[in-house]
């Protein structure tokens, strides 16, 4: 799961540190997209970001979730970030 450390100042993000992220480094890079957009838009981009940085083959479709490896980090990537938002 994704940690993240997260500022933020009048609705937007202004900092965000990734304390635990993607083997494949998708975390970082999406990490980066999301500095300076209001925060209910961060939590939606930065699980797009997430999905188009990962390097997981989007093909491996889950039977049972009925998801892609790739629709599940987008997910993760969120909703990690919605709950550090939680605590600030």
């Amino acid at each position: 799961m994704p940690e993240f450390n997260v500022k933020e100042e009048n609705g937007k993000i202004t900092e965000i540190k990734v304390l635990r992220g993607a083997p494949c480094g998708a975390t970082w890079k999406a990490a980066i997209k999301v500095i300076g957009l209001p925060v209910d838009k961060a939590i939606v981009r930065i699980g797009l970001e997430a999905q188009f940085f990962c390097s997981a083959d989007p093909a491996s479709w889950d039977p049972i979730t009925e998801k892609s490896p790739v629709h599940v980090a987008g997910k993760l990537h969120s909703t990690m970030l919605q709950k550090e938002l939680r605590h600030i």
